[in-house]
Formats: C-alpha cells, structure tokens, sequence
C-alpha cells in the first residue's frame, strides 16, 4: 500500500464529494432503508444514510466507484453519524461497530479495485467521523449556560468504538470532520490516540473544522487560526475546513492557516450557499474557477466537495488540481 503521506509531497490529492446528495438521487423509501433484515424495526429509519451499508450496499458501492471515476484520490466512508450517540435517533446503538466495519469494507473494496487498476494512482479510504448531533461546550438549553448533553468522557467511548471499527474495515485514514465545537474533536482525538497506541499502529489522521457564518468563527466560538492552534499538539496529517461555506467565502479563513502549519491543509466546501429550497446551484464550472484561486495561492494539499457537489464538480476540481503543485508547508 502506498504510504499517503509521500504521495502527498507529490500532488494534490482529491476528496470526493457530497454522499448525501447522491443518496437523494435514489429516492429511497422507507422500505429501501429497512429492506427485510429491519422490515419490523420500531422506528422510522428513512433519512439513516449510515444504515444503507447495510441495506443498500451496492448504491453506496456505485457512489464510491463514481467519484473514483472522476478523479477521486480518497473517498469517505459512508460513517458521518456512525456512533452510539448519533444513531440514539433510530435506537440503532448496538448497529454502530457493524455499521462501521461494513461501510469501510465496501469503500476499501472499491479502492482496491481502482488501485489494482492503477496502480500509479493508489486511492485511498478515509473513515468519516462526523461531529454527533451534541456539543461539550454549549449548553443546549439557554435557561441553563451550565447545562451539557454530553461529557468529554461520553463522546470519547463513543469515538473510540466508531474509531476500531473504521480500522477494522480497512480505513485507511481517520477524517474528523464538520467540526463545529472543538471538544467534540479533541474527544475525537483522544480516542484516536487511544487506539493508535493499543494497537501500535500510526494510521494517518485529518482533520476538518467547519466556519459556520460570516462571523469567520466556528460554532464554539474560535477563528480560523484559534482553531489551528488548539488542535496542533496532535501530530495530524491534515487540518483545514469543510462544509457551511462555498469556495469562495472559506478562501480567507484556509489563507489564515496555510501560512502556520507544518501540516497539509485540506478543504472540501459545499458548491455554494443552499438556496432557499435548502438546495445547491453552484455548477462544477462555477466551484472549481473558485477553487483554482485556492491553488494559485499556494493553499491546499487535499481538495474535494462536500454539500452539494457531485461526480461531476469532483471531475473539474481533478482536472484543476492536476495543473498545480501541492503546497509546501511552512515550518512553524
């Protein structure tokens, strides 16, 4: 296998895009979700994208081919919600390591059958940690500032149990993404750390924040940059921002990290800001003139798409991507 972390001196390597999107296109019942193996289930499952590994394996599978197709380096798991804690919506926890284990080991197939195809450009799975549907640093109710839904300690025996499924599966990298509280990830983090010194493995770890408005700052209140720095005790292979913003309006904020990091920056925006049906209209054309301002600049080490964006933006930012050099980080 090819250690990702050299293939990254040498080009900018391509995320693939938005999951969710493609799974719309399907158009899956609530018959689809629970197929027979859940047929009796006592809640509703529509809208359980994780659940489809198990029910719906080859879509997921076609998804992933896809965005190999179109020039996709590293694909994600279909994980974002893939702990105890998220899938508490659809009494779904004793799923999770299942859920885990069975969505990496069909995007680890698909990226064998690309690599074995060719082999000069190995593709990569990378195990998506999603941010969970709780905050550690926020209080959900404003009668009560002091008030948590979750601990540190909570989200870390979830993580770590998502976390050993993903390397189970055959993950090839952890990606801790979305993140809009910043102990949610150091939880993330933790876990990770935990595993990794277990099993005495160094499996490569990216993260990704998320700007959740034009306030340039995170949902738990940190900048660009405060961000950078909180996080920068773990030796990751990636950091940078995904999802809220289009390409355009993250530029600013992967300009305030690019220049004091060691790491690769990453970035994987959504094509633009949801209209008001809540849908995405930035055309591939349109996403990747505005990424291509991101390479001219010496940003990036690892782009791709999230809401929104499809096979066909991930086909256009492949073909920019190719014209550039990836950055040289800086020594901090």
């Amino acid at each position: 296998m090819s250690n990702i972390r050299e293939v990254l001196k040498q080009r900018i390597l391509v995320l693939d895009g938005a999951m969710g999107t493609m799974l719309q296109d399907y158009k899956f019942t609530e018959e689809d979700f629970r197929s027979e193996r859940f047929k009796d289930y006592p809640t509703s499952l529509q809208g359980n994208n994780d659940l489809l590994s198990i029910t719906q394996p080859e879509a997921i599978k076609t998804i992933h081919g896809k965005y190999f197709e179109a020039g996709a380096d590293i694909i994600e798991t279909n994980t974002f919600s893939g702990t105890t804690i998220a899938m508490a919506d659809y009494q779904m926890e004793d799923l999770v390591y299942e859920l885990n284990y069975q969505s990496a080991k069909i995007a680890k197939e698909v990226a064998n059958a690309f690599t074995a195809k060719e082999p000069h450009k190995p593709r990569f799975v990378a195990g998506s940690i999603g941010p969970t549907n709780r905050t550690a640093s926020m209080s959900p109710d404003v009668n009560d500032p002091g008030y948590r839904a979750v601990t540190f300690d909570e989200l870390r025996i979830a993580y770590k149990q998502q976390v050993e499924a993903l390397m189970d599966g055959g993950a090839d990298i952890l990606l801790v993404e979305t993140v809009f509280d910043t102990l949610n990830a150091k939880a993330a983090l933790f876990a990770i750390e935990e595993v990794k010194d277990e099993r005495n493995l160094d499996i490569p770890v990216m993260l990704s924040g998320t700007i959740t408005d034009a306030s340039g700052r995170t949902l738990s209140g940190q900048t660009a940059e405060a961000f950078l720095i909180s996080v920068s005790h773990i030796p990751l292979l990636s950091v940078g921002f995904n999802c809220a913003l289009g390409a355009n309006l993250l530029q600013p904020h992967l300009e305030a990290i690019a220049s004091k990091t060691s790491f690769a920056v990453s970035a994987h925006p959504n094509a633009g800001l949801p209209n008001a049906f809540g849908e995405y209209d930035e055309s591939p054309e349109e996403m990747g003139a505005q990424i291509e301002a991101y390479l001219k600049k010496n940003l990036i080490n690892i782009i791709g798409g999230c809401c929104g964006t499809s096979p066909a933006h991930i086909r256009v930012i492949a073909n920019i991507a190719a014209k550039y050099k990836p950055r040289v980080a800086t020594t901090v």
